[in-house]
């Protein structure tokens, strides 16, 4: 039974007493912090800012539900809740992971605010499990031979198989996945979805296109570097 009872709500009426209110806190602050520092691990691309956002969006979230909880106004606070967590979203759009990283910190404030601290604590452990699993299983990871290839041409050129022969040699795939006009019209900037043979020189293939560019621009990154936008 005494298992059964950790599963249940710390808040025992309908009105939020002020300890309850400092134990949904608390667990909300540790927990937000304890999936922000899972998502370091073994993983180079983050900012400080996005971090103390997923270490502090729980207690937002559960700030807010526990306020509109104590005037009797749940679903208020969940719609409020909702809308607060979009601004950023509007201001400064993230990446596929991060976007879902703030959605699951979203689901930890709507689980302690509640008060159901236990599931809050599994949620948690799964949320870090997910992210230690997703930075470390290298099948996880796109391959070091795929590549995001950016390159400036002349206008006069036709863009549509100007570097095919060039990429028959050095890829075993590739495809034009953007074409844009720079510089009044003057210059196209294409961008390629490449992935190298096995041995292949890549400074070869980049002196091979900058020799039929005309020494214009060329950008050669791996595909995490591009945009994980959704």
């Amino acid at each position: 039974m005494t298992f059964k009872y950790l599963f249940q709500s710390v808040i025992d009426s309908g009105s939020l007493e002020l300890d309850e209110f400092a134990i949904c806190t608390l667990a909300s602050l540790l927990l937000g912090a304890f999936i922000a520092f899972s998502y370091t691990i073994r993983n180079k691309r983050y900012s400080r800012s996005f971090l103390m956002t997923i270490a502090v969006l729980p207690v937002a979230v559960q700030g807010i539900i526990s306020m509109m909880t104590i005037q009797g106004t749940v679903g208020a606070g969940i719609a409020v809740a909702g809308a607060f967590s979009l601004v950023r979203y509007r201001s400064a759009p993230g990446s596929a992971r991060e976007i879902c990283n703030i959605f699951m910190a979203m689901t930890l404030g709507f689980a302690t605010a509640v008060g159901y601290i236990a599931y809050a604590i599994i949620f948690a452990a799964i949320i870090a499990a997910v992210n230690i699993i997703f930075n470390t299983v290298p099948t996880l990871s796109t391959s070091r031979t795929e590549k995001l290839l950016r390159v400036s041409i002349p206008e006069s050129l036709d863009y549509t198989d100007v570097f095919d022969d060039i990429f028959e040699k050095y890829t075993s795939s590739h495809e034009l996945i953007r074409v844009k006009s720079t510089n009044m019209g003057a210059v196209f900037q294409l961008s390629y979805e490449i992935k190298l043979k096995g041995g292949a020189n890549e400074k070869d293939m980049l002196d091979e296109i900058r020799c039929r560019n005309g020494n214009l621009d060329i950008i050669c990154a791996r595909m995490e570097e591009n945009d994980e936008r959704l």
